[in-house]
């Protein structure tokens, strides 16, 4: 396996959840050399790396440049379909210790029963007059949630409806003593808990890879690997946001101020003005799409819905923030580093989800452009994307942050 496909399975199996994926985040970038920036405190910016968080769940990374009159930000998000922990969640029935949850997102419900489940998350524990909060996960099989056999619902094959409220929830035990606080092994006085599939990510026949999380981790790992190895001229910027499965409308999700606030504060202290360089830069926002289905072609739009590896995909929904002019600085990258791509387009008949840049652009006004991978069974416990698309996103992103251009007399200019 190679050191790419190492780091990324590595690193969908420690994103658990929003909370962990951005503890991972901040690990790798201060042994990158970058300087955590503490939010309400006034920047004096001597290095020219560093990262900021918000609620221990969204971060804002930058590398500063000489030239600081464009920024190059990649935008992504880090949370996943999964189930929170509601609270007061232990309750006995039928025999069996249940915990109480709710489906975070658009979650596919018969995906994630029969799969070892885990949990990670927030915790807030109490010390004297003090509350401590961590973040933790417990990396171990803790509960499951059964389906009914076969034997017993005939029409499982044919008619499965679940209900929520009653099919999904899962058991962590036979004792009705055994409670939430035993499995974390700690007095628990407030949490933000999820429950994960804990399954191992797959490579298969060195093509494709299989994994919890491939929504949006994998998008978020080109990203993040990309903001680390590139070598442009211009203030470069990586945006992990939270939830995004859940409409972004969040203290730190893509429809707060977070990425907005944060930029005027770049721009006070780097003596800049913001709106003249937010009139220079583009926002290159990144995630899943839907791959064109090996059984059910009639799912597909009749031009724009590729198979797995067939490139970036470059997203023109009629809701997406892609224009012709963002476009064409991004296939003048693919095309002049011979990086495949293609486009997507939904089907009329289907709704489309929201989007990143359909968030944030509304605290914000820049160039902006949708990309990202298609993938197999979206908000599934278990996702496939293409190996070589992931690499080509990534690279992509490389020289995407290198690439100098300026936009005058109707005409885009590479430098």
């Amino acid at each position: 396996m190679n050191n790419f496909n190492q780091k990324l399975i590595q690193f969908l199996k420690n994103g658990t959840c929003s909370f962990t994926c951005i503890k991972a985040i901040k690990e790798i970038l201060i042994a990158n050399g970058y300087q955590e920036l503490i939010e309400n405190k006034k920047w004096n910016l001597t290095k020219n790396k560093y990262f900021i968080i918000r609620n221990d769940a969204s971060l804002i990374a930058f590398t500063l440049r000489n030239n600081n009159n464009k920024f190059k930000i990649i935008s992504t998000h880090d949370d996943t379909p999964s189930f929170l922990i509601k609270p007061n969640s232990e309750y006995y029935e039928n025999g069996y210790q249940k915990l109480n949850i709710a489906p975070y997102g658009g979650i596919l419900n018969y995906a994630f029963m029969d799969k070892p489940m885990s949990i990670a998350g927030r915790i807030i524990t109490k010390e004297k007059n003090n509350y401590k909060k961590e973040i933790i996960d417990l990396k171990k099989t803790v509960a499951i949630i059964p389906s009914i056999a076969i034997h017993q619902n005939d029409k499982a094959n044919s008619n499965l409806d679940l209900n929520t409220e009653i099919d999904l929830m899962p058991i962590i035990s036979l004792n009705k003593n055994f409670h939430l606080k035993d499995l974390i092994k700690k007095e628990i006085f407030e949490y933000d808990l999820f429950l994960y599939n804990n399954e191992e990510p797959s490579i298969i026949n060195n093509e494709l890879l299989a994994s919890p999380r491939i929504d949006n981790l994998s998008c978020t790992y080109a990203g993040l690997n990309a903001f680390l190895k590139e070598k442009g001229k211009d203030t470069s910027i990586f945006v992990a946001f939270n939830s995004e499965e859940i409409g972004s409308n969040t203290l730190e999700g893509a429809d707060s101020n977070f990425l907005i606030d944060t930029l005027k504060k770049l721009c006070v202290a780097l003596k800049i003005d913001l709106m003249t360089t937010l009139s220079n830069s583009i926002i290159v926002n990144i995630d899943n799409t839907h791959a064109k289905h090996p059984n059910h072609n009639e799912l597909s739009d009749h031009t724009n819905t590729p198979p797995l590896n067939s490139g970036i995909m470059i997203m023109k929904e009629v809701n997406s923030s892609t224009n012709s002019i963002s476009s064409t600085i991004l296939k003048h990258i693919c095309e002049k580093h011979h990086i495949k791509y293609s486009y997507y387009t939904s089907r009329n008949d289907y709704a489309t989800g929201s989007t990143l840049a359909g968030a944030s652009l509304k605290h914000l006004s820049i160039n902006s452009i949708d990309i990202g991978l298609v993938m197999l069974a979206m908000h599934s416990s278990y996702e496939v994307i293409g190996l070589e698309d992931i690499k080509r996103l990534s690279k992509s992103l490389i020289y995407f942050y290198e690439t100098s251009y300026k936009i005058e007399n109707n005409t885009i200019k590479f430098l």
